[in-house]
This record gives C-alpha cells, structure tokens and sequence, in this order.
C-alpha cells in the first residue's frame, strides 16, 4: 500500500445512531457537528442562526456500509466498504451526509451476508447513473467468487433462521457494475488501499460465527468460519494501518494481525463490526480486549455486530486513554498524516 497523506471515512450504515455524545479523539465528528458545519441556517431570529439538524439525520439499521476517500499529494480515490441490507436506506443516507455518488470508483464487499450485501443492486444502479452522467466509467464491484445459496444460523430447537438471498452475479452485471472475483490479497485503486484475501486464524479463541450454517448445491452444512470474509485496509504516514473489519467472523484479533503485517506497522483505526454479540460470542469478550490492547491501536472503532456488553467492555480498557472511537451511522473520521 501507498502511504497516504489523509484518509476520510464515513459510516454510511450501522445499527445505532448517536449524535449526542462527548468525543475522546481529534480525528472523529458526529453526524450533528457535520450537519452544523454544512447546512444553512433555517430561520435567522434576532440575528442567530437557527439550524434544522434533526430532520436531517440518517437512519440506522441492522448491517454495515463506510465510504473511504484516501488523498495523496492531489490524488483522491474513493472506495464504498459494503453497502448494508436496503438500497433505500443508503440512498437516504448518502443524501443526508452530502456523498457525491460519482466519487464512489469501487465497491468492495466483505463477504456474503445480506446485511453487507442486501443493497448492493440498487446502490450499484445509483453509482452507475451517476458516473455515467459525469462521463466517468462504471463502477468496480469487488466480490469473493464463493457466493453461496443461502446462510443462516441454526437455533437450539432446530430450526434455521435465514438471511435473505444475496444478489446474484448476473443481478450485479445488470445493474451496471463491472464485476470482479477475488480472494487473494490485492492492491485497489493503484495501491491507494488493500483488500485481503483469506484471513489466517491464528488465535485459539477466535473459532468462527457459533451456529452459522450455509447451503450450497441444495445442501445446508455447518460453516463457522465463513472464509469468503475479507478485511479492507489503508495506510496513513506517520499514523499506521486502519483496518475496515465487517463483521470480524476470522476474529477481530486474526484480522489486526493479519494486518499490521502489511507495512510491519503499527495499527490506527480498527472500524466495523467485531461480532462479540450472543451468549456464544460474548465468552470472547475479555480475551479479545486483552489482545487489543496488546496492539495498542491509535483508535478502536466497534459498531455494527459488536453487542453492547463487547463496547461497554471496550468503552472501558480503551476511552480512559482517548482510544474509543465507536462506530454510529453518520460518524466521520479524519486521519491526517
């Protein structure tokens, strides 16, 4: 990877939304301190300012989706990390948070759940619109070639509750992306970032998603590790490598040291889903903190799958040193060289 002078980064989609609270960290801004920069002032009553704010907010829902600008000298390349499971939602979304659609020249997903994956023909046919209208070419979607039939998890009485159907290659061509099948580390956009490719499990307590099952050729088999995940990377000069983990099925622990062998540096931001959520998972929780702060990243960043007994436990070894920095839908993150 190149080092970059800045990298931008904006959660388009995640389960919670929180405009209110305080800031430990200098490279992090709310969704409300963004639309108090941007928007122009309602009402003008005695001379102040009165701006509508609330009724600009985005909506949160259960899935994942960040768009990455990284900039070098006078180069910026944009990359959309996930879409999340409603096209119209982040549709909505990137109307609130001002995204020039155009910018977005790759779409990588993470891997084949439909709450990564569910929006993608819609966000695609709106990214494909709108380069073509700026005379630019289509979008890039990246995807790992394994698409499976169909995944869920398998209750305790036997039954399997099902996500729905992720699109089809066809449905991705249709809806105007050139799509490209990969699952080995990689260059994109011209070394600006990383896409991993199958991530090494290395740690004893790290054992896969409890439960997960997928079908494929009619058939339902138990498939824990999901090994179609990949993870998506960046590296800032002077600051480190920021890692874009989904939903962490490898194991949040796997994916920071799968990545911080990239540029044998140290790690910056670790934004996404770290999937510690359910009684199974939550046994995780304490062994994954301690490897965290073994690797002392500048931020950590959990949103998405993480559950709130892994933040509150995260909240806790990290905020006390200003390293907490979790992931809302509207968050935005500035990381300066």
């Amino acid at each position: 990877m190149l080092e970059l002078d800045e990298l931008h980064l904006i959660v388009v989609t995640d389960n919670e939304t929180d405009a209110l609270s305080s800031i430990d960290n200098d490279v992090q801004a709310n969704e409300r301190v963004a639309l108090l920069d941007r928007l122009e002032p309602s009402y003008v009553i005695d001379g102040i300012d009165h701006i509508s704010v609330l009724d600009h907010m985005c909506c949160a829902s259960h899935g994942f989706s960040t768009l990455v600008t990284g900039v070098k000298g006078s180069t910026s390349r944009t990359v959309l990390f996930d879409v999340g499971p409603y096209g119209d939602i982040w549709l909505a979304n990137a109307v609130r948070l001002d995204i020039d659609l155009s910018a977005i020249e790759t779409v990588f997903l993470s891997h084949w759940h439909w709450d990564h994956s569910g929006g993608l023909v819609a966000v695609l046919s709106a990214i494909a619109g709108a380069r073509s209208d700026a005379g630019l070419s289509a979008p890039v979607l990246e995807v790992h070639p394994n698409r499976p039939d169909h995944r869920g998890t398998r209750l305790s009485d036997g039954r399997v509750a099902l996500l729905p159907e992720d699109p089809t290659f066809d449905q991705l061509a249709a809806a105007g992306a050139t799509v490209v099948l990969s699952d080995v580390d990689h260059e994109i956009a011209n070394g600006f970032f990383h896409g991993s490719g199958e991530i090494p499990r290395i740690t004893t307590f790290e054992t896969g998603l409890s439960g997960h099952e997928t079908r494929r050729n009619g058939t339902f088999e138990s498939d824990p590790l999901i090994l179609d995940e990949r993870y998506f990377a960046a590296h800032v000069r002077g600051r480190g490598t920021t890692i874009l983990s989904a939903c962490s099925h490898a194991g949040i622990v796997n994916v920071a040291t799968a990545a911080s062998q990239l540029h044998d540096s140290p790690l910056d931001l670790v934004l996404g889903g770290y999937h510690l959520a359910g009684r199974v998972m939550e046994e995780r929780i304490s062994d994954t903190v301690a490897a965290l702060r073994a690797f002392d990243p500048r931020l950590v960043a959990p949103g998405h799958c993480t559950g709130w007994r892994a933040k509150a436990a995260l909240a806790a070894a990290f905020s006390p040193s200003g390293q907490y920095a979790p992931s809302v839908v509207g968050t935005q993150y500035h990381l300066q060289a």
